[in-house]
């Protein structure tokens, strides 16, 4: 509990604090505890699957751009602070953050055996100027308002703090119900329009993108669960080889236009872009309509 104000928190089974503000988040405490958050309860089958079949994606730069995240953060700081929001599915990459020398809080909401605290991004339990970067990978497309979770983002981050972001663009509702948003290139760029950025692009491409819709398009011919999981193991099997391509058409300028997601590497800044400046920065191969 919070002393000044008196707001409770409760603490999961593992002693994990749930430190979410009820009157402002589409989660409850209570619905966590039983697992009814994010997470929700998985399938069994669900998981054999993921195990045995090879994956429809492919994240092409994330290792290299932790790995730039850790260098430019202990050239600033010897100790620094990492918060990551949605730690629930360790992002591919993150492991490049695994030194003894940066401590990293994890956050979640919904248990996990990587989440240390609960939380909702929209309300995050942190001082200003905690944490010398912030994570949020795969994670934007999931929350209510992701301008305010980058507020918040924004908020927590100390003075030429810096953000890693990966958003989607062309793919599928991943998320059932908590699935709200899709960012372009631009998008994304807008949505930290308050970060300098340092650099940003394609993490899964045009083919990855590809293979999603072919994965889809297959599983919207079949109404129950049961059969879908057998269609999806199909659409696996025989369109994996199409994220390969990805590692041809990362640095394409088309790429940008028929991602599968964006990726953001910024740094925290008092400055906002300017509308123009968005609009000047597009990178793609799409030609403006005319006027």
């Amino acid at each position: 509990m919070n002393a000044a104000c008196g707001a409770r928190y409760p603490r999961s089974i593992d002693g994990v604090p749930i430190l979410i503000d009820e009157a402002s988040s589409v989660f409850t405490a209570a619905g966590i505890l039983q697992q009814h958050g994010f997470f929700g309860r998985t399938r069994p089958h669900s998981s054999l699957i993921d195990r045995i079949l090879p994956a429809l994606s492919r994240d092409a730069v994330s290792h290299l751009n932790y790995g730039r995240l850790r260098s430019m953060l202990l050239q600033r700081n010897h100790s620094p602070r990492v918060l990551v929001i949605g730690a629930g599915n360790a992002p591919d990459g993150i492991t490049e953050l695994a030194d003894a020398r940066i401590e990293v809080v994890e956050t979640d909401v919904g248990q996990g055996p990587r989440v240390q605290i609960v939380c909702d991004g929209h309300s995050l339990h942190f001082e200003d100027g905690s944490f010398d970067a912030v994570v949020a990978h795969a994670v934007l497309e999931h929350v209510i308002d992701p301008r305010r979770v980058v507020a918040e983002i924004h908020r927590v981050l100390a003075a030429g703090g810096f953000v890693y972001a990966d958003t989607p663009f062309m793919q599928q509702v991943h998320g059932g119900a908590y699935d709200f948003h899709r960012f372009t290139h631009l998008g994304t760029l807008l949505l930290f329009r308050d970060f300098r950025e340092i650099s940003s692009g394609v993490s899964a491409g045009p083919g990855t993108a590809l293979a999603w819709a072919y994965d889809y398009f297959l599983s919207a011919f079949v109404p129950s669960w049961g059969l879908r999981r057998f269609v999806r193991a199909f659409a696996r099997l025989t369109a994996f080889p199409l994220k390969y391509l990805d590692a041809l058409l990362v640095d394409k300028p088309g790429a940008l236009d028929a991602a599968s997601s964006i990726y953001f590497l910024g740094e925290r800044s008092d400055t906002a872009r300017s509308d123009r400046e968005i609009v000047a920065a597009y990178r793609g191969t799409n030609p403006p309509p005319a006027r």
